[in-house]
């Protein structure tokens, strides 16, 4: 086939300044962010993002979200919570692109747009971040104190106010410092700050680069995808984001819950149960009563996570008060004192009236949103006697998940307008800007009709492009380039193509596994053993029912085809460590490890050549994973359980049974017994549970295997 392509001109070096650009971007905004941190200012002021503004003026989207998503990172390993406000960062560097782009900024109302703009996002984001990340509450001496105090708006919307007006004079400042340093650069460099990844020979065509709309268009390719895109991230960000807070919510009320059992327990431990009658008769007038209070009471300010502990006894009648600790919030009440069985409790009142254990129980009534443990307190005649009882405040807890999902929410949008902007720049320099000139060129010469020469000279135009993508779009590109050359010829080409991809994919199979077994001088007929052990456990896998989705006829065949590949990895072993008559050093079992990783890059590369045969997917699974193990313990990757890929589960526990009984230069071979209890020992560390029972369930056929290689 006739290659009409060469290397377009490199773009490393054109990268190089935008990579600079972005590097003096980062160390502007923290040494703004340092200089104004040493500086007693009576006006809250920031100027950290004066970089980013700068680096998405002069390099467009991508380099100015990448400077304002490190920026807050470097700050974040100082000030943790700065990571959160990267988003802020993040946003303003799309908003100032977007109107460097539309050249609004060339006029002073543009650069009035910009500085509000800057102003809402920071001022709302600004605002809502810490208020539900971190609960504030206003200070009445703040301005957003005194917006509240006027009484038209509330706590939130007073402060949202406050922090969008102290941010004007912030990122007014910072567009006057961003410009001045803009026009500082000469207008000749100010193009050379830009990503390209130009995948064809450079142009900065208008026509090219501007043409978004066509007649027959009403939304670009770039619009689809990236509307695709943001559904998608969108998605599994929302599911990670709900999934996060739930396993967050969920392990905040498991460890609280602990926390107030423990604590129970200990004040029931403290508390002498024989002694709890005599309290309640004398009113608690006792210096020992005493004592046991201010126990108590050390107890409960020793735990910050604990709201509330007291000591009620049990009666028909309702809670009777034996200690109660005062608090700051409520006060505490006296001993004796009888008070209502709260609504939360009346599923367990049997059970607290006849003294028995009860589970943590979480009501939300007049009392507030607790978390309640109650653990009982009994006499020396193992009677129960009343409760020591703690309260954990459910709603810290769900100001903490707030937090936590205001944190999350916040990173997401980082890294999602992060990705979003990648993609834009991918897209265009590989699909947008190559189809577009594609087009352009087929157009003319569809427009050529029956002139040889303008043919002839749009021909030579369309490969003057010199696309090379690597994908799709160059292969198109190629066969465009043929077909105005000589359709006969590429057709021709596609079938000679076509038949010896079939017919090498036919012999790649056995030429590997030919390779492999004739290097390794020390596994005779480790290709037959392990393929035939491999049938035998994924048949009697089938029978069991185990694992009925994923065992179908088609999986079986592709298993037991793929198993003569397991080790297709040792082709890249040097022979001094393969057929080391000894134990393998460190270093060299280290060596003999990369067996895996080879052979999964092996494999790969034999599914890109052989497309569509899946039972490749098989082998390169099986030459991957088979050295992994059930607990984790394995390699290459430390899969464990079912992550590990059921085909790769299946030739571990053939391939150790033959590696056991079979002679190696370092070993003889074990007994069956002997090798059949290392199985047995491997059952649920090594080994999947039940790929061990089938085979262990079909060791005559296993056994017959054994017999017709040995005696071979």
């Amino acid at each position: 086939m006739l290659r009409c392509l060469t290397a377009p001109d490199k773009n490393s070096k054109h990268n190089l300044a935008p990579l600079i650009l972005c590097i003096a971007c980062v160390m502007i905004n923290l040494l703004f962010n340092y200089l104004i941190s040493k500086v007693k200012l009576p006006t809250p002021l920031y100027l950290d993002t004066i970089g980013t503004v700068l680096a998405a003026v002069l390099g467009g989207t991508l380099p100015g979200v990448l400077v304002g998503f490190i920026t807050n990172f470097v700050l974040s390993f100082s000030t943790p919570s700065s990571l959160y406000y990267g988003v802020i960062n993040v946003i303003i560097a799309v908003a100032a692109s977007f109107l460097a782009e539309r050249k609004k900024l060339k006029k002073p109302s543009g650069l009035i747009a910009l500085a509000l703009s800057l102003t809402i996002i920071s001022g709302i984001l600004g605002a809502v971040i810490p208020w539900y990340m971190e609960g504030l509450s206003l200070d009445s001496a703040s301005l957003s104190g005194e917006i509240n105090k006027i009484g038209i708006f509330g706590p939130f919307v007073s402060y949202l106010i406050s922090n969008t007006t102290t941010n004007l004079l912030d990122k007014t400042l910072t567009v006057i410092i961003a410009l001045l340093l803009y026009r500082l650069i000469p207008e000749k460099f100010s193009s050379m700050f830009r990503f390209t990844g130009w995948q064809q020979t450079p142009t900065r065509s208008e026509e090219v680069i501007n043409k978004d709309r066509t007649e027959n268009r009403a939304v670009s390719m770039r619009i689809k995808m990236l509307i695709v895109l943001m559904i998608a991230l969108s998605t599994v960000a929302a599911a990670g984001t709900y999934i996060s807070v739930r396993v967050y919510y969920k392990s905040m009320i498991n460890q609280h819950t602990a926390i107030a059992q423990g604590t129970a327990k200990l004040a029931a431990k403290e508390l002498d149960g024989d002694k709890i009658a005599g309290y309640l008769e004398s009113g608690g007038d006792s210096e020992d009563y005493r004592e046991s209070e201010q126990l108590l009471e050390d107890i409960l300010y020793s735990s910050p996570e604990i709201a509330y502990l007291y000591v009620y006894r049990m009666e028909p009648d309702g809670f009777h008060v034996v200690f109660d600790i005062e608090t700051d919030d409520i006060p505490a009440d006296e001993i004796g004192s009888i008070l209502p069985y709260d609504n939360g409790f009346e599923p367990y009142l049997d059970k607290l009236l006849s003294g028995e254990s009860v589970e943590p129980i979480i009501t939300n009534d007049e009392y507030g949103h607790l978390l309640t443990a109650a653990e009982p307190v009994y006499n020396s005649a193992g009677e129960c006697q009343c409760y020591a009882i703690a309260d954990v405040d459910v709603k810290m807890l769900i100001k903490d998940k707030h937090s936590f999902l205001t944190e999350m929410i916040s990173v997401f949008t980082s890294i999602l307008i992060i990705i979003c902007a990648f993609v834009i720049w991918m897209t265009d320099y590989n699909i947008i800007f190559p189809l577009r000139s594609i087009t352009m060129q087929i157009d003319k010469i569809s427009r050529s009709g029956d002139d040889q020469e303008s043919l002839d000279n749009d021909v030579k135009k369309i490969r003057k492009l010199k696309i090379h993508t690597g994908d799709e779009i160059e292969q198109l590109y190629q066969s465009l380039c043929t077909m105005t050359l000589n359709q006969s010829e590429q057709m021709r080409s596609i079938r000679r193509l076509s038949d010896s991809t079939v017919k090498m994919q036919d012999g790649l199979i056995i030429t590997m596994a030919d390779m492999v077994e004739n290097r390794d001088s020390d596994t005779g007929a480790h290709i037959q053993k392990t393929s035939a052990y491999v049938k035998i456990i994924v048949e009697s896998l089938k029978q069991k029912g185990y694992y009925a989705e994923k065992i179908t006829p088609k999986f079986m065949s592709d298993v037991v085809r793929s198993a003569p590949l397991h080790d297709v990895g040792k082709i890249n072993i040097p022979d001094g460590v393969l057929n080391k008559p000894g134990k393998l050093t460190p270093e060299e079992y280290e060596i003999m490890k990369t067996h895996t990783t080879a052979g999964k890059k092996i494999m790969e590369h034999a599914i890109e050549t052989v497309e569509g045969d899946s039972y490749l997917k098989e082998a390169r699974n099986m030459a991957a994973y088979h050295h992994e193990r059930w607990d984790g313990k394995g390699y290459p990757e430390g899969l464990h359980g079912e992550v590990i890929p059921l085909s790769a589960r299946i030739m571990s526990v053939a391939d150790v049974f033959d590696a056991l009984t079979s002679p190696r230069v370092y070993k003889p071979a074990f007994p069956l017994d002997k090798a059949l209890s290392i199985i047995k020992e491997g059952n649920g560390t090594q080994f999947d549970p039940k790929c061990v029972e089938a085979f262990m369930d079909s060791l005559d056929e296993v056994k017959k295997v054994l017999r017709k290689y040995n005696q071979a």
